[in-house]
């Protein structure tokens, strides 16, 4: 089973301060934090997606290039990549890219998003929301497993005789996961390919969690990828811990109380009792994560949201020390009683074995047909051209 951390990426004030960390601070401090997150052990590392304040999230592929630069072990990820509003053709070719560059140390997470007007900005409706979401990715998997493409849509201009570059490693293009908070269309989605479904598993309570899991579970089924408990299932979960459970709470309460996603709204208790937010001491938060499986059965991948509220780095930082001492436990305690035919969770590695073993899937061209032609030149039309000069 993998565990790891993922951020969204806020700017946020520290409340106890009054001080709100620059843009630069905090982007220096995301790749600090995944650092750690390699020193202690863990296995993964996902930036969310944001194109506005107070967010520092936009163009992840630059990040998780630059992190994968300072890491050696680190499975780099999203969460999440907007496929409703980014170009598959973009996303095909920066995750390829950024494949090669980490020797395959990358998987995504696919998802919508929650910041509606994020779509008129990059061109998009959002009531076209989920369909969206189903061409675009429909494409992005031929792009990565056709070396020549023809397609025409409804959202983007068609496509001929393209050729996405460069071509996934090893001719195999990286693991997807497909992130949800209510929308039972995704669930299906990524039952539908055999794909993973990771849940939020922030907000909601774990009644709500265990539904969409087990409507995924039973759709992965029933289109034959294998049986209902060998689908691929993540979860999402935050804590905050100290050695002593109400220092914990005592310390975290401020943030939990002006935090822009659920201050101000019901007490810290009635949070923690209702959705998988622990905060306690690090044996509270071991036990919170391991009953996980009580409602959703064996799983493969466990990412926690810890930079978030405010919190400084050095905080971030201590909390992630704190996790390193449980992750041995948190390991055995997920191995336990866990079925043989439960699968781990995809790697590069796994997914070139499953193939057959890698093989170079350089599109290797003779001749450029494109570079250097200026778009006027192939049109034809000399009125056309005259009305737009």
């Amino acid at each position: 089973m993998q565990f790891g951390i993922f951020t969204v990426g806020d700017v946020t004030t520290d409340p106890t301060t009054g001080r709100t960390p620059t843009e630069h601070e905090r982007i220096k401090a995301t790749v600090a934090i995944a650092q750690k997150a390699e020193d202690i052990g863990l296995d993964v590392f996902a930036t969310g997606e944001h194109h506005n304040p107070p967010f520092i999230a936009s163009n992840p592929t630059a990040t998780l290039a630059y992190i994968g630069a300072k890491t050696e072990n680190l499975i780099l990820s999203t969460a999440t990549t907007l496929i409703t509003t980014t170009d598959p053709v973009l996303i095909a070719e920066d995750y390829a890219k950024i494949q090669h560059l980490t020797d395959g140390r990358v998987d995504l997470m696919m998802g919508r998003g929650n910041t509606g007007p994020v779509y008129p900005w990059f061109g998009k409706d959002i009531r076209q929301g989920i369909n969206l979401a189903i061409e675009n990715y429909a494409l992005l998997r031929r792009l990565w497993s056709e070396d020549v493409v023809n397609w025409e849509g409804r959202f983007r201009t068609p496509l001929q005789g393209y050729t996405s570059t460069p071509r996934p490693l090893d001719g195999v293009a990286p693991f997807v996961w497909h992130g949800s908070i209510r929308s039972p269309e995704i669930a299906e989605q990524a039952a539908y390919y055999g794909d993973g479904f990771f849940h939020n598993h922030i907000f909601w309570p774990a009644g709500h969690t265990q539904q969409m899991v087990d409507l995924y579970r039973r759709r992965f089924e029933h289109y034959g990828h294998g049986a209902y408990d060998e689908a691929f299932v993540g979860l999402g979960g935050q804590f905050f811990m100290r050695k002593n459970s109400q220092d914990a709470v005592d310390e975290f309460r401020p943030y939990f109380d002006n935090a822009p996603v659920y201050g101000h709204g019901p007490s810290l208790e009635d949070f923690t009792e209702a959705t998988p937010l622990t905060v306690g001491s690090p044996q509270q938060v071991l036990e919170r994560t391991l009953g996980f499986r009580d409602y959703v059965g064996h799983y493969q991948r466990q990412l926690f949201l810890v930079d978030h509220a405010g919190l400084p780095l050095k905080t971030v930082l201590e909390q992630l020390d704190l996790l390193g001492e449980i992750l041995p436990d948190l390991r055995k305690g997920m191995a336990e009683g866990r079925p043989a035919n439960v699968p781990d969770a995809p790697t590069h590695a796994s997914l070139v074995a499953a193939a057959g073993g890698a093989k170079d899937s350089t599109v290797y061209a003779e001749a450029d047909s494109a570079t250097g032609h200026r778009a006027e030149d192939d049109v034809q039309d000399e009125d056309y051209l005259e009305a737009t000069v």
